[in-house]
């Protein structure tokens, strides 16, 4: 395979040979350490590549945005990690952030605003539309997906908090799959169970835990593949997967995973 497609330039390398990037590639912490996510961050940087996006990430010099700490009450830890990035991309002047998690979407745009921190910020849905419809990025194999019943799933920081329901849709419309709604999606759609800390404790008791019920409903549809756009969902909703031993039948990918195999990558 290309190695090309894994090098990855960091802002410091970027300052150090006085060059710009177009975009900062905020990788988030699941990109960077949950095994599963990571397909998704080396997905994303083939297709920042493939696209001739000059982009870079900050490496060791990126932290928690600290959104986990601010959801589970620590207000003092959130601000802590929030000045530290903070100061790091004013250091590098960084004008424009794209990540692929919603919860750092949601904290880096609405909420860094609050600690001085104001930059353009874009969930990767939104930046892979902007790349599909600028012809950047085309399905090469246009078979890949034709015919093919995709079901997605919003993320409650990326659709109820943002109002971001339609750019990965696009996204997906462009693959030429069969999109196929679940009974409760964009504004009616339900949690995957992750938010607001939640992934990090037990369920409450006596109902049904409400990655299970999601992914019914998902299963429902009849698709053999569920889409996501965020590392949480992505967690929970194999987790409910496996719940109902469909592993080998229906499959869970991020639309970064999906464009990237569209085009080969």
């Amino acid at each position: 395979m290309d190695q090309e497609v894994y090098k990855v330039p960091t802002m410091a390398e970027m300052a150090a040979s006085n060059e710009t990037p177009e975009v900062l590639f905020w990788v988030g912490c699941a990109g960077s350490f949950d095994d599963r996510y990571k397909r998704v961050t080396v997905a994303f940087v083939k297709i920042l590549n493939k696209a001739k996006v000059k982009f870079a990430v900050l490496g060791t010099e990126e932290s928690c945005t600290g959104d986990p700490a601010r959801r589970a009450g620590n207000e003092f830890t959130f601000q802590m990690l929030a000045m530290s990035n903070i100061q790091v991309l004013d250091m590098y002047g960084v004008k424009k952030i794209v990540t692929a998690c919603p919860h750092c979407f949601n904290t880096l745009k609405n909420e860094y605003p609050e600690l001085g921190g104001n930059y353009e910020v874009l969930h990767h849905s939104e930046y892979l539309q902007q790349l599909i419809d600028e012809g950047r990025v085309r399905p090469e194999n246009g078979e890949t997906f034709k015919g093919k019943k995709v079901t997605f799933h919003d993320s409650c920081y990326l659709g109820r908090a943002n109002d971001i329901y339609e750019a990965p849709r696009h996204v997906l419309e462009a693959l030429d799959a069969d999109l196929t709604e679940m009974k409760r999606s964009k504004v009616k759609g339900l949690c995957c169970g992750a938010g607001g800390g939640q992934m990090f404790k037990e369920p409450e008791k006596g109902r049904k835990d409400i990655n299970i019920e999601r992914i019914e409903e998902a299963l429902a549809t009849g698709a053999d593949t569920i889409a996501v756009a965020c590392p949480f969902c992505m967690i929970m909703m194999t987790d409910g997967l496996k719940n109902k031993e469909k592993e080998d039948s229906v499959k869970i990918f991020d639309i970064a995973e999906l464009v990237a195999q569209a085009n080969g990558l």
